[in-house]
Order: C-alpha cells, then sequence, then structure tokens
C-alpha cells in the first residue's frame, strides 16, 4: 500500500462515514427512527441497502473458493437462493409491510397467542440477533481479516481488532437511515472497486486478456452448469438446491419468507409497494449485476495462482492457519497499480463496513425490542433504549470477533450458517398461509435443526459425510419433527387468527377451514396465482440476464442473444403482476 492508496482509502471511508454521523441525531430519537427509519425509506434505497448488506469482503472470496474448487457452477451453491428471494418478493414482502411490526419477531406474538407465543418471540430474539447473528458477523470479519492480512500485513489478531473497532465506529452511532445512505455510498465505491480489480485481474501477464483466459481455461471450470457426467456434482449443485435447499434452508439474505435485516428493510419502507419493489431490486441486483467481476477474478486467480502451493510462496508473510482458496482474491489485488489498489481494498472496505453495520443494528433491534422491552421494561423513555441499541450492538461486533478465530475458510463459514439454519425454512413459508401451524411446531423445529447441525459439526463419525448429504438428513428429519408437532399441539385461538387475518390480509386455500370458522367473507389482499407467476418471471427474468452476461463475457452472441430475448419476455410478464398487485396496494 502506497501513500496513494493509503489517501484514496482514508478519503472513501470518511465519505462513506458521513451519513453515519450526519443522521446519528435523527437516529437518537427513538425506536422507530433508530431501527426502521421512521418508516419513509423509498424503494430504491432499502433494495440497494440489502445489496450491500449481502456484499461484504467474504462475498467474492466465497466466490473464488467456489470457482476454484468446482468451476463456475460451483456458484449454484447460492444462485439457487434466487427462488427463496422471489418467493419473498411476491408472496410475503406486501404482508410484512402491511404487518406494521417494529421487527419481525413481533409477527410471533400476532400470529400465536399464550406462553408459548412470548417465549418463541424471546428465544428467536436471542438465537438470531445474538448467536446466529454472531456466526455471521464472524464470517464476515474472517474475510476482512485475511484481506488485512494480504494487504496490509497485518498479523491475524490486529487485523480482528482493527475490523471490529471499525465496525463499532460506523454502526453503534447510526440508526437505520444512516445505515441505509452509508450503504448506498459503499455499494457504488463497492461496485467500482470489483470492476476495476476484474478489469486489471485478466490484464495481467500470466493471464493475457479476457479473450486468452477464456479460451485457454478449461471449457467445464467455465460452464454455468455442472457436468452431467458428473453425478455428485449435479445432486450438490443443482437437485438438492432447487428440489430441497431453496425452501428448506434459513440463510442470512434468503431466509424463506423474508425475515432478519430484509424484513426490517421491507418493515421500514413507505409503502407495500415500496417493499415489493425494493425486494425485487435486491435480487434483481445481487443475482444478474454482481458475480460476473467475482467469477472473473476467480478464474484469473487459477492462471495466476493454480495451487495453494503457490498462494503460500506469495503470501510468506500471512498466518498459514488463513490459506485457504478463498485467499486467491486478496492474493489478486496485489499485483494492482498504485491507487488502484487503494481503489479497491477502499470497496471491500465498505461492503465489509455496510454489511457489518446492518447486522449490529438488526441484532440490537431483537435485544432492545424484543427482549429488554418485551420482558424486562416495558415503560423505558425512548432515549435509553436508543442508547441499549447502541451499546448492544458494539458488544455484538465484539463477540463476532472473538469467534471469528474458530473458523478457516470461506466454504467452511457458508456451509455452517447453510447447516444451522437447515430444515426450519418450511416453517417459516407455511406459518403465514396455514392457520394450523403453532409456536410449538417453530419451537421444536428450531431445536431439532440446531442439535443436528451440532452434531455434524463435533461428530467424527459424520466427518466422510457430504455437506448435501448432511443437508437432506437435518430437513428431513427436522420437518417430520415440525409437522408432528403442528398436529399434537394446539392451533392459536380464534381471536388470534381473525386479529392476524384483518392485520395481514391473508388468505389462500390452507386458511380456508379457518375463514369459514369464522365467518370471514372479505378476499385476500393479493392473488395467489399472480404471486406464483411473478415469482416465476422473477426467476426467469434474473437468471436470464445472468447467463446472457457471461455468455457476452464468453464471446457466444448467439446464445447471448437468446437469455436477452428470454429476460424481456419475463420482464413483460412480471411487469403485468406488478401493476396488478400495485393497483390492489392503492385500492
Amino acid at each position: 500500500m502506497t501513500t496513494l492508496d493509503i489517501f484514496i482509502v482514508i478519503l472513501s471511508v470518511s465519505l462513506a462515514a458521513l451519513p453515519a454521523l450526519m443522521l446519528a441525531k435523527r437516529a437518537g430519537k427513538g425506536r422507530d427512527e433508530f431501527f426502521v427509519s421512521g418508516r419513509s425509506a423509498p424503494w430504491w434505497l432499502i433494495g440497494t441497502s440489502m445489496v450491500a448488506t449481502t456484499f461484504s469482503t467474504d462475498t467474492p472470496n466465497l466466490v473464488t473458493d467456489l470457482v476454484r474448487t468446482g468451476g463456475v457452477s460451483g456458484n449454484w451453491a447460492w444462485w439457487a437462493f434466487l427462488v427463496t428471494g422471489m418467493v419473498t418478493v411476491f408472496f410475503y414482502a406486501p404482508l410484512w409491510r402491511r404487518a406494521g411490526f417494529l421487527t419481525d419477531l413481533e409477527f410471533y406474538e400476532l400470529r400465536y397467542a399464550g406462553k408459548a407465543a412470548a417465549f418463541l418471540r424471546g428465544f428467536r430474539a436471542v438465537y438470531l440477533g445474538v448467536f446466529f447473528n454472531i456466526l455471521v458477523m464472524a464470517a464476515v470479519t474472517l474475510a476482512g481479516v485475511k484481506m488485512g492480512s494480504v494487504m496490509l500485513g497485518l498479523s491475524r489478531e490486529s487485523a480482528v481488532v482493527a475490523c471490529i473497532l471499525m465496525s463499532i465506529l460506523f454502526g453503534s452511532p447510526a440508526g437505520l437511515s444512516g445505515v441505509l445512505v452509508s450503504d448506498l455510498i459503499q455499494f457504488s465505491m463497492a461496485m467500482i472497486g470489483v470492476t476495476a480489480a476484474a478489469f486489471f485481474a485478466v490484464t495481467r501477464p500470466e493471464v493475457g486478456g479476457l479473450r486468452n483466459l477464456i479460451d485457454t481455461t478449461d471449457p467445464q471450470t467455465l460452464s454455468l452448469l455442472p457436468s452431467f457426467s458428473n453425478g455428485d456434482a449435479v445432486m450438490t449443485l443443482l437437485i438438492v438446491p432447487f428440489l430441497i435447499q431453496w425452501w428448506s434452508t434459513w440463510y442470512p439474505g434468503a431466509e424463506p419468507g423474508g425475515g432478519s435485516y430484509v424484513a426490517q428493510r421491507m418493515l421500514a419502507a413507505r409503502s407495500p409497494k415500496d417493499a415489493l419493489r425494493g425486494t425485487l431490486w435486491f435480487n434483481i441486483a445481487h443475482y444478474a449485476l454482481r458475480p460476473w467481476p467475482w467469477i472473473l477474478v476467480a478464474l484469473a486467480s487459477i492462471k495466476v495462482f493454480p495451487t495453494l502451493d503457490s498462494l503460500r510462496a506469495a503470501l510468506p508473510h500471512v498466518d498459514p492457519a488463513l490459506i485457504g482458496h478463498d485467499l486467491a482474491y486478496p492474493a489478486m489485488l496485489l499485483g494492482l497499480p498504485s491507487g488502484v489498489r487503494g481503489l479497491v481494498v477502499a470497496a471491500l472496505l465498505a461492503a465489509y463496513l455496510s454489511t457489518m453495520s446492518t447486522h449490529m443494528n438488526w441484532g440490537a433491534s431483537y435485544l432492545v425490542n424484543d427482549v429488554y422491552v418485551r420482558f424486562i421494561n416495558r415503560d423505558a423513555k425512548e432515549q435509553h433504549l436508543v442508547l441499549l441499541g447502541r451499546v448492544s450492538s458494539a458488544l455484538i461486533a465484539i463477540a463476532a470477533g472473538a469467534f471469528m478465530l474458530t473458523l478457516g475458510t470461506a466454504s467452511e463459514a457458508f456451509n455452517l450458517l447453510v447447516s444451522v439454519g437447515a430444515g426450519t425454512g418450511a416453517i417459516y413459508l407455511l406459518r403465514w398461509f396455514w392457520w394450523r401451524v403453532n409456536p410449538w411446531t417453530e419451537i421444536i423445529g428450531m431445536a431439532v435443526s440446531l442439535f443436528i447441525a451440532l452434531y455434524f459439526r463435533f461428530s467424527a463419525s459424520t466427518a466422510a459425510y457430504s455437506s448435501s448429504l448432511k443437508l437432506v438428513i437435518t430437513v428431513a428429519i427436522t420437518t417430520l419433527a415440525a409437522v408432528m408437532a403442528t398436529f399434537v399441539f394446539p392451533p392459536s385461538d380464534d381471536t388470534t387468527l381473525r386479529a392476524f387475518i384483518d392485520r395481514t390480509g391473508v388468505g389462500g386455500g390452507l386458511w380456508a377451514a379457518a375463514r369459514a370458522r369464522l365467518g370471514i367473507t372479505t378476499p385476500q389482499k393479493t392473488d395467489f396465482g399472480d404471486s406464483l407467476k411473478g415469482a416465476i418471471a422473477g426467476c426467469f427474468l434474473v437468471y436470464s440476464l445472468l447467463f446472457g452476461v457471461g455468455e457476452i463475457l464468453y464471446g457466444r452472441w448467439l446464445s447471448a442473444a437468446v437469455f436477452g430475448a428470454a429476460a424481456l419476455i419475463a420482464a413483460f410478464s412480471m411487469r403485468a403482476v406488478l401493476r396488478r398487485f400495485e393497483r390492489v396496494f392503492e385500492s
């Protein structure tokens, strides 16, 4: 890092910090401002904030890991989550905004009743806001530490301290309004930086330009689909993700039915229409616009650092425990010219801070609203709650830094996150549309899923099991346990069910029996068929854009034109659904 690089990094970080500092006073007015931005955010701001949050320092590292070990098609491990995202857009986004919660955990005491509902709300607040949130932030910090080790020569411990201190500086003072505006700036910086990194990566002498990179790389490595002669790859990357993973796994940013910071952004939207549009923009940008700059750097890294031994030789100053295929991305940045190197480091730092500030604010919202206010002090003053939120967010960041020291690679962290949330996704989808689901469905489902994940994590007897096999076993057992609990324990009482229907406008075939018993004749707010058409059209649109960009980069113009035509058809189909939805919202 030259003096110019350091100047660019400091300037960029200062620019991104301004909104957090300028809006800190507004955030101090109360919980609504601090946690949901006064429910006034436009669709383009909440959508971009979601994109910025899912783009952290660990994301290009993870993509590099997947490409180097399994080719471009290895990205189906996360591309398949698009189905989850589109289902959230067209089925759940309007429901969340109409519900008008401060946090998504308030859902539990509207949908269910009694002590079980209260327990579930408090348990989820601690489980997600603290334990699961710390796991996510630790994975993000792992990538930040690797970048610091490679680019700045910091020790593992020094890099952790630096990352956490910056996170606290950015995330603790700012409420969600500050986070949203900072995310907008940081996302712009991040996209400029990773695009520059891709350009210089493919023009390195060892790579010889984009055309040479494509011509000299194994076609199977470039393939957008796994080889169908490789049964294990097809099972791991296509069959399991599309048949099981997308609906069964709770993963940050791709929660079945929406949740965590995605739900927080939808609740901060100024209208149901903005919630839907913002979530749609998030899925388009996340899956169709961003992956290729990362993929190009990953492909180029295979030419420059073909083995882990070559990585170790190029990075003698890096802790050997940090060396993995995911480290190839920051290693490629060492070849950037002065000035550009600073720009890319600033971009990755911005991506890291945007994700951390979001998770800190989200986790603190659970601890303040769903634990402290709900169970400890209902009459606390708003300024006191804001202070508690700031302190809580800082403590969560410190805990994440400590837990990060137990992780090794980006893929390890990704698989751990998927396994911990496996099997519970179906519950989060059905609880909106099936009146029979009760709080014990969720409690038992979470407990079983967590127990199995920990068993697989620490049991030597299952070490040889593939991640796909572990996922299938976890989903099967968890789903069976949750279904049994649904029928063993009673559903919510009629008063609770009526209040839930009145507030959200939910309906559909699985509500028919409850609606008839309650004498509810008002129609549901949105049509199930339209929601299904919108989700399918959305998936076709995004996948067509994703593949079309890839075909352009590969120089396959005919297939790129075919994907472009498919994207246009899907866009027109989806536009018709959106118009019908918006007419319902306006009425």
